[in-house]
C-alpha cells in the first residue's frame, strides 16, 4: 500500500470521527427530546406522566431489538446504508409521533420507530469508529461520544425554544425536518474500515465465531455491566428537567440544568478517554461507574438552581464518560470484523437499562409525588454496575491472533 494511500486513511479517519459525532448529536437529541417535551405534551393532551415517559422506555427497547440485528447487518454490508436507513426512518417517527391523537399511537411512533431507527446510527457509528483506529482509540471513541453529548448543550434548548413559541406537535415536525436534512448527508461520509477490506481477502481467518464470542465470559459480564450502568443513570437523566421543575425551578432554567450534565458529560468523555488510553478502559471504567454511583445521591439534595448544577455537572461528568469505554473494552477483547454485533449486543443491554428509568421514574412520581426513591435506586444499581466491572477485570486477558482484524 503506498504512503499516499496510508496518508488519505490517516486523515479520513478523523472525518469518520467528526461525521459520527454530528450524527449521534443529532440522533440523541432527537431521541431525548421527549425529556423536554414532557409536560408540554401531559398539559396538552391530559395523558399521564408515566404513559408519555412509557413512550421513551418503549423507545429503548426498541433501540435493544434492534441494536444486534443493525449491528450484524453493518457488518455485512457496511454502516453507511444502515445509517441512511435510520436517518429516514427517525425523521419518519417524529412525524408519525407529531401526529398521533391517543397515547398509544404516540407511544408507537415515537418509541418503537424511533428507538429502532436510533440504534441503526448509533451502533454502526460506534463499530465504524473502533475499525478506524489502532491508536489512539480510546480518545477517538470519546470524541464521538462527546459529539453525541452535545445534544443537550444544542438539540435540548432548541426543542424547549421552539416549544414555547408553538405547539409540541409542530415542534416534533421542525426536528425531523432536521433530522433528515443533516443527517442524510452527512451519513455519506461514513466508510467501511480499511481492515475490513483486508479481512475479506482472508477466506479462513482464525478466531472465534460469532456464536462463540456471544456465549463467552468476556460478553456477557459486559453485557451484564452495560444493563447496569445505564439502568443507574437513566431515570435521573429522563427525569432531571421535570424534577427540577416540580422543585418550582422555571422550564428554560431547568433545560439549563440538562444541558449542563451534557456539557460535563463531553469533558467527562475526553478525560475518561484519555485515562483509558493512559491506565486501560476496564480500570478506568471501574472508577468511573464508583463516582456515578456516588454523584447521583446528590440530586436528594438539590433543591436551587445552583445545587442542581453542581450535581448536575458531577454527574454528567461520570455517567458521560463510562459510556465511550465499552466500545474500547469490545475491540480489545473480540476481532474487527463481529464488532457491529459485539457492539450491538452491548447496546442492546445498555438499551434495556436505560428502557427502565423513563417508567419506574414516571410510577415513582406519580405514587409518591416525589423522585427520591428513584435516586435511590440508581445509586444501588451503580454499585452493582461498579461490581461487575471488577468482575470483568479478573477475566484473564486475551490477545487477538495478528491475522483477525
Amino acid at each position: 500500500m503506498s504512503s499516499r494511500t496510508n496518508a488519505l486513511r490517516e486523515h479520513y479517519r478523523w472525518v469518520i470521527v467528526a461525521a459520527g459525532g454530528l450524527l449521534g448529536c443529532v440522533a440523541i437529541g432527537a431521541l431525548f427530546c421527549l425529556p423536554v417535551l414532557l409536560r408540554p405534551i401531559a398539559r396538552d393532551t391530559g395523558w399521564s406522566t408515566t404513559g408519555i415517559s412509557a413512550a421513551m422506555t418503549l423507545a429503548f427497547v426498541a433501540l435493544a431489538v434492534g441494536s444486534m440485528g443493525w449491528g450484524a447487518l453493518s457488518d455485512r454490508v457496511g454502516p453507511r446504508i444502515v445509517v441512511l436507513a435510520g436517518a429516514l426512518l427517525l425523521a419518519a417517527g417524529l412525524v408519525l409521533a407529531s401526529l398521533a391523537t391517543s397515547l398509544p399511537a404516540f407511544q408507537l411512533g415515537f418509541g418503537a420507530l424511533v428507538g429502532v431507527s436510533a440504534a441503526a446510527v448509533l451502533v454502526p457509528l460506534m463499530a465504524c469508529v473502533t475499525g478506524w483506529f489502532d491508536t489512539r482509540r480510546s480518545l477517538a471513541v470519546s470524541l464521538v461520544s462527546a459529539g453525541m453529548g452535545m445534544a443537550p448543550l444544542t438539540m435540548s434548548p432548541l426543542v424547549a425554544w421552539l416549544v414555547q413559541g408553538q405547539d409540541w406537535r409542530s415542534t416534533l415536525q421542525i426536528v425531523a425536518a432536521l433530522v433528515a436534512g443533516v443527517m442524510l448527508p452527512v451519513a455519506l461520509l461514513v466508510r467501511r474500515p480499511p481492515a475490513l477490506a483486508q479481512a475479506a481477502a482472508t477466506p479462513h481467518e482464525p478466531g472465534p465465531s460469532v456464536g462463540q464470542a456471544l456465549r463467552s465470559a468476556p460478553f456477557l459480564i459486559l453485557v451484564l455491566t452495560s444493563f447496569l450502568t445505564c439502568a443507574t443513570h437513566s431515570g435521573p437523566i429522563f427525569h432531571t428537567v421535570s424534577y427540577a421543575v416540580s422543585c418550582g425551578i422555571p422550564l428554560m432554567a431547568a433545560v439549563s440544568i440538562y444541558s449542563l450534565e451534557g456539557l460535563a458529560g463531553m469533558g467527562g468523555r475526553l478525560v475518561f478517554g484519555l485515562l483509558g488510553d493512559r491506565f486501560g478502559a476496564a480500570r478506568t471504567l471501574v472508577l468511573a461507574l464508583l463516582g456515578q454511583a456516588v454523584v447521583v445521591l446528590g440530586y436528594l439534595y438539590a433543591r436551587k438552581l445552583g445545587s442542581f448544577y453542581t450535581v448536575a455537572a458531577l454527574f454528567g461528568f461520570t455517567y458521560a464518560g463510562v459510556m465511550p469505554l465499552f466500545a474500547v473494552i469490545a475491540r480489545e477483547n473480540f476481532p474487527l470484523r463481529m464488532m457491529g454485533t459485539v457492539i450491538g449486543g452491548t447496546t442492546m443491554a445498555s438499551s434495556i437499562g436505560m428502557a427502565l428509568g423513563p417508567v419506574l421514574g414516571g410510577l415513582i412520581y406519580d405514587a409518591f409525588s416525589s423522585y427520591a426513591w428513584l435516586f435511590i435506586g440508581a445509586f444501588a444499581l451503580g454499585i452493582g454496575a461498579c461490581l461487575s466491572a471488577l468482575a470483568f477485570m479478573r477475566l484473564p486477558r486475551r490477545t487477538l491472533p495478528a491475522a483477525v482484524v
